[in-house]
Parts: structure tokens; sequence; C-alpha cells
């Protein structure tokens, strides 16, 4: 129970930092091929832009679950405290709306792009793997989201959501 707690703790920083080594070794392995042995490895670029649309997606669930992604809050400075929780849960609650739409629209292509497969050219894989990275990173956003509030809400601490400003918020 421990190893797997640990791993799902970890979760998203453990796949950030395989895509993004996978990417710096496969563009290191290109630059290598090219300005020592005068050759080039076709898979190397293909890999590298797969990866690291991976670990961009990947690094944006990174960020919701520690609060540290992109949100306007000086609108929220002239509110009572009170009115900041609410205003918060309810654009959050927006926000995992919207996840879930951009989930289920991402989960209606990837049907097309498995029952049409597109192969990569030179990794030879169907393409709608590396696309199913969209839906699975904001349910896993929206997963992150519903886990910060759980927190909080058991740790009887919604009303530190009135504070301004970064930190490891919900």
């Amino acid at each position: 129970m421990n190893i797997a707690k640990k791993f799902f703790t970890n979760f998203e920083e453990n796949l950030c930092m395989i895509f993004l080594g996978t990417m710096v070794f496969a563009l290191t392995l290109q630059v290598f091929m090219r300005f020592f042995l005068s050759s080039s490895l076709a898979w190397t670029e293909e890999l590298s832009r797969y990866t690291f649309i991976w670990s961009v997606y990947m690094g944006g669930v990174l960020a919701v679950k520690h609060g540290q992604h992109v949100r306007i809050t000086a609108q929220f400075m002239v509110l009572s405290p009170k009115c900041r929780v609410g205003l918060r849960i309810f654009t959050d609650c927006v926000w995992i709306l919207v996840n879930f739409f951009i989930a289920y629209q991402s989960c209606l292509a990837l049907d097309n792009a498995f029952a049409f497969p597109e192969v990569s050219p030179t990794l030879g894989i169907v393409k709608g793997y590396v696309e199913a990275m969209l839906p699975a990173s904001f349910l896993l956003m929206n997963l992150r989201l519903i886990m910060g509030y759980w927190k909080l809400f058991k740790d009887h601490d919604l009303m530190s959501l009135a504070q301004i400003g970064g930190g490891d918020e919900a």
C-alpha cells in the first residue's frame, strides 16, 4: 500500500521526468549524430516531439496539483473572504466542467484516430496513442482539483481559498 501511495503521490513528477529525460536524450543523440558522425536519426526528432507534447500536458497537471497554475486574482481583492471562497469554488467548478468537455471531445476525436489510424512515419506508432494524452491530462487535472478540495474539506480549511496569491492551493 505504501509503494502505491508513494507512486500516486509523485505520479506527475515521475512522468514529467521520464518525458523530459527522453526528449533531452533524443535531442542530444540527434546533435551527436549530426555533428560527430555526419548522419542523422529520423526517429529522434519524432520521439522528441511526442515527448514534448506529453510533458507539456503533464506539466499542466503538475501545475494544478501544486496550485501553481495561472489564475487571475486581482478581482478577488475587493471581495470579502467568504465571497472570495464562493467565487473561487464556482470558477473551479466551471473549470472542472470545461475539462470534462475537452476530455469528452478529445475522446470523440480519438475514436476517429483509432478507427482510421494514422501511423507515424519513423516510429511506426498510431498517432492516436500520442493524442491520448489530451483527455488523460484533462481528467487528471480534474482528479487533482477534486483531491485538493477534498483535502481542504476534510481539514475544515475551505477558508484558505480566500488567500490571494501563489502557493500550494487546491
